[in-house]
């Protein structure tokens, strides 16, 4: 019984690696990567804020993003901590939770779907 509830845990993710999918995918490439890891968090996203809001004129009124700020980082970290991590259980212990929060917070955020898309 313990073996199979164990075995749940276990990550299903063999290729998890959001770089690895961005890289397979022809969205990024190395050398993007190294711009990438010479900028620091804060410029990131910054940077990606300010290209997506050309493409509607600047106009973010009504997204309120300062009110979705923490969702979207929970959001990275949850994936981070799952593509860097070998199993659910390290993920959840990365992030200081037991493994039933970590997959409340899959739900919640749905990733589960993002993590079966980069796996086919």
């Amino acid at each position: 019984m313990l073996v199979s509830f164990m075995k749940k845990k276990r990550s299903q993710y063999k290729y998890k690696s959001i770089i690895n999918n961005l890289l397979s995918n022809n969205i990024i490439n190395e050398s993007n990567l190294t711009f990438i890891d010479s900028m620091s968090l804060e410029d990131l996203i910054a940077v990606k804020l300010e290209l997506s809001a050309r493409h509607i004129n600047n106009k973010l009124y009504a997204f309120n993003l300062l009110s979705n700020t923490n969702r979207l980082v929970k959001e990275a970290i949850i994936k981070f901590a799952i593509s860097a991590t070998d199993t659910k259980v390290d993920a959840a212990r990365f992030l200081g939770l037991d493994y039933e929060g970590l997959h409340r917070l899959v739900r919640e955020y749905n990733l589960q779907e993002y993590f079966d898309e980069i796996n086919n």
